[in-house]
């Protein structure tokens, strides 16, 4: 097993790479750019979230060979664009501001964001609760539903429960989550129906006059709309995993033998199948907890205007704040390899039967 930690860790220096070098290409022959986001702002043509021009050093965005090249630079001091162009890092070659990036992100030095008085950490560091918060939940009631609901499915498989419950989990699955945002919001938050969930943040503007009681009423109060609408697309893979799991196991020899030795189906369901078939789906935890954590949540984030790493990361991409963007984009994917190791590790610790070692990686 230690042979095949070494092998994964190793894996993840290229892939981890790759990922940022494919990235940085592209921004390349992205239009605009945190220069031309201060030249629009400065215009009045553009917005964003600049109150401030930082100094921090950035390694992004494309390269000009010519100041009159960025969109409404004409008629501003050249010496005024190139200092601009220095202060966010772009009057060095596109290779040497990768190799730098790559070099401080190795260190874990993020430097500041583009247009906030806060070093990017820091910043990612402020809202992740807002996004553990929407991860933990959404991963605990999605879990809470399909595994009761997959059992029930198995042991009913073919029946008239199982066919309805299969419709509606396809139909959950089918129709992205936003959508169902916009119609809760519609419905239940002061559109055409009723007034009782609020729109945005997941506390009151009281919310420190509360007390203990009222401030965990309060919390999920602002918490129901945007967590119904995760919810109800993420329980269906569960779900269907769950369900199949335990058809499989349902069908080996073992279970027959139980049964003939006169364990009644509770038993045998409970005593015996439960154990193995739910291997698969402990062991699914840390990636499907990760997936709602970083994924699940960036356009609900946005619709219920909720201060997380969701909302972050869209308002950071809308401003050029490629500071923020690649930052982010770093940070997961490297608990993202992480994570699934430790899913595998999570596999064979369940199950001793499992051997990666005999595996190719």
């Amino acid at each position: 097993m230690g042979a095949y930690i070494l092998r994964r860790v190793l894996l993840m220096i290229p892939t981890l790479f790759g990922i940022m070098a494919v990235s940085f290409i592209v921004i390349q022959f992205a239009p605009g750019g945190p220069v031309e986001q201060v030249i629009a702002r400065m215009s009045g043509e553009g917005g964003g979230a600049m109150d401030r021009i930082s100094g921090g050093g950035g390694e992004m965005n494309q390269s000009f060979e010519n100041h009159s090249q960025y969109r409404g630079a004409q008629g501003l001091d050249p010496a005024f664009i190139a200092q601009l162009e220095q202060q966010f890092g772009f009057d060095k070659p596109p290779l040497e501001r990768f190799f730098t990036m790559i070099w401080n992100y190795i260190r874990f030095d993020f430097g500041e964001s583009y247009f906030r008085d806060i070093s990017v950490i820091d910043l990612i560091i402020e809202k992740m609760p807002v996004s553990i918060s929407l991860g933990l939940w959404l991963t605990l009631i999605s879990y809470l539903i399909s595994i009761p609901l997959g059992i029930r499915k198995a042991v009913k498989d073919g029946s008239a429960f199982d066919v309805w419950t299969s419709g509606i989990v396809i139909i959950g699955y089918a129709i992205p989550g936003f959508l169902f945002a916009i119609l809760l919001m519609v419905l239940f938050a002061g559109g055409s129906f009723f007034d009782w969930f609020p729109l945005r943040g997941l506390t009151s503007e009281n919310w420190s006059e509360l007390s203990w009681p009222e401030r965990i009423l309060d919390y999920f109060w602002h918490l129901t709309l945007p967590l119904t609408a995760m919810v109800l697309g993420a329980f269906a893979t569960t779900t269907l995993l769950t369900k199949n799991s335990f058809l499989d196991e349902i069908r080996k020899q073992y279970v027959v033998t139980a049964r003939a030795k006169g364990l009644s189906e509770r038993q045998v369901l409970y005593g015996h199948v439960f154990r193995n078939a739910m291997l698969i789906i402990i062991a699914g935890f840390p990636g499907a907890f990760i997936s709602a954590f970083f994924t699940g949540s960036l356009l609900i984030e946005n619709i219920f205007s909720l201060d997380g790493l969701g909302l972050l990361g869209f308002r950071s991409v809308l401003d050029r704040d490629y500071a923020v963007v690649f930052a982010t984009l770093y940070i997961f994917s490297l608990i993202g390899l992480f994570v699934s190791l430790l899913s595998d590790l999570v596999y064979t610790w369940i199950d001793p039967r499992i051997d990666f070692e005999r595996r190719d990686v």
